[in-house]
């Protein structure tokens, strides 16, 4: 693990306590979970956005699930 520093403005500093409390972990944790959090998502599959979706309206969408996912093909 790699020890790194940060600076908080006192409000930030406070907000991040009274939720790691509520947690039960620290702040140095809650701000890793935060950090991997917000850099998971531009790496995820472009399937990922579509988890829970429970119909797109089109009966036919089955068919064409490349194109919803990744785009349309030239």
């Amino acid at each position: 693990m790699v020890r790194t520093q940060i600076s908080l403005d006192e409000k930030e500093y406070a907000l991040e306590k009274k939720e790691a409390k509520t947690l039960g972990i620290s702040v140095a944790e809650l701000i890793r979970r935060s950090l991997r959090k917000s850099l998971s998502l531009p790496r995820q599959q472009p399937w990922m956005r579509y988890i829970g979706m429970v119909e797109s309206g089109d009966p036919n969408s089955s068919l064409n699930i490349d194109a919803i996912v990744y785009g349309h093909k030239d």
